[in-house]
């Protein structure tokens, strides 16, 4: 088994088609063609399940999944569990309900909303006889899809294989086989599995060297972008919240923006005039999901670091979801795990998108809300709504950490009267005879960056 097959053995080779789902009673899509799909979300009543999530909202989510891998999904079901089975994760009754489905529907492939074992996942597969792939496995295969860059396609691939590692088992059938072989090809009596993991971690150290100078490359960014200080906002959330949307309206920016999970994988950084006349920096970056994958989220890290330099996080959120505030919790998680939402939870600043799909009455509850809040902007990304607002709040919320100095200059120095125009926001202007004074506003960045050329004291000018 070459190395390029050890990558692609546990990849799921689909069919495209074309779909329209039908929110009819048993959850059947009406479907054409394309890979057959069975997706089962697991009900477990003990340990209790996450009380702002019902079970409705999962299987719906898993169905949204699986639409943007373009399965064809003939059946989506809830299954009730008082227990997970070692074994099969789920008891033999309930797989005998899904084999039935199966037969019936001429199954190809069973998606199951959940984390299952390798041993599981194997199991499954050999009761059911059709493949099977767990939630985080169906997330790995959409980013597979999704990534475009370089960059991109080497943090998936990463993520990819770490999943792939512990389950090799699940390929192979003949763990009895011997295969003798000479220096790199194995000593006498390894075994095909150790072979191919072998294989597999040399893969990994060799993505984590090059996305080792991926890191480097962004830090060096990040020390330019620090020598002309314009703000970075960062935006994130839950997949499918419009973020993308949002960037393309306020950036001019066209951004691939669609009404499916995960849309955006490959960061986009762009210029934004702000209402002060000054430039910020905005970032749209992956959206984030419950249950995230932590071989996403280790993958993922040099991309986040955006995330975690960034001066403003814009957390934006589909307020029309009937989980809104779960998907607030998951993102936070995640942030958390990140370093971030502790360390930076006075720079979190929430958008609040899709009013236009709020009805009126839920509509004025929010905009009341939003109008009591500081950092809280309601807006529609689609029809522009809110926007002029939410970019006055963010100018106003950037101005907090800003200093305000008065300063003099001789007409000599003209030349360091444009510095703090380029790096600050001059507030006033006056012109004498002899000098000019003027009122500016500097951020931290910008304070530190003309200490550095001389140019300013923390007090002012020597």
């Amino acid at each position: 088994m070459t190395n390029h097959d050890v990558t692609n053995s546990l990849q799921f080779r689909k069919k495209t088609f074309s779909t329209v789902w039908d929110d009819n009673s048993d959850g059947v899509e009406q479907a054409a063609s394309g890979a057959r799909a069975l997706v089962f979300h697991p009900n477990i009543s003990y340990p209790a399940k996450n009380s702002q999530r019902d079970a409705e909202g999962r299987i719906a989510e898993a169905v949204s999944l699986s639409a943007a891998l373009e399965l064809e999904i003939v059946s989506a079901k809830i299954i009730s569990l008082n227990k997970i089975r070692p074994s099969t994760y789920l008891g033999k009754g309930k797989l005998e309900e899904i084999a039935a489905e199966i037969a019936f529907h001429d199954v190809e492939l069973v998606v199951a909303d959940c984390e299952l074992s390798p041993v599981q996942q194997r199991n499954l597969e050999q009761e059911l006889k059709v493949k099977v792939i767990d939630r985080t496995g169906l997330i790995l295969e959409i980013f597979g899809e999704r990534a475009q860059t370089k960059e991109g396609v080497m943090q998936v691939e990463l993520a990819h294989l770490s999943y792939q590692k512990s389950r090799l088992v699940r390929s192979w059938t003949h763990l009895e086989r011997q295969r003798g072989g000479f220096g790199f090809m194995g000593g006498p009596g390894e075994r095909q599995i150790e072979s191919d993991r072998r294989l597999i971690d040399e893969r990994i150290a060799k993505i984590k060297k090059q996305l080792g100078s991926v890191i480097r490359t962004r830090e060096l960014h990040r020390d330019s972008r620090r020598k002309v200080p314009f703000p970075i906002i960062a935006m994130v959330g839950y997949t499918n919240a419009g973020k993308s949307t949002l960037f393309n309206y306020l950036t001019g920016a066209r951004v691939m923006a669609e009404d499916l999970l995960f849309a955006t994988l490959d960061p986009t950084m762009r210029n934004v005039d702000m209402p002060n006349g000054k430039k910020a920096i905005f970032s749209d970056t992956v959206g984030f999901i419950s249950d995230l994958p932590t071989h996403l989220v280790a993958a993922f890290r040099a991309t986040l670091e955006e995330v975690i330099e960034a001066d403003i996080i814009l957390h934006i959120r589909d307020i029309s979801h009937p989980e809104t505030e779960a998907q607030k919790s998951d993102v936070l998680e995640i942030l958390n795990s990140l370093g971030v939402a502790d360390d930076k939870s006075n720079n979190i600043f929430e958008v609040w998108n899709k009013a236009d799909l709020l009805d009126d009455e839920k509509s004025e509850i929010y905009e009341n809300m939003a109008m009591r809040a500081e950092n809280v902007a309601m807006v529609s990304a689609l029809t522009g709504a809110g926007c002029a607002s939410l970019l006055e709040k963010l100018d106003q919320e950037l101005a907090k950490d800003k200093r305000e100095f008065n300063l003099t200059f001789s007409h000599a120095e003209g030349a360091d009267i444009a510095l703090f125009y380029k790096y600050g926001e001059v507030l006033e202007r006056k012109d004498t005879e002899k000098i000019t004074k003027i009122t500016v506003r500097l951020d931290q960045a910008a304070i530190g960056q003309l200490v550095k050329m001389g140019k300013l004291n923390e007090d002012g000018r020597d």
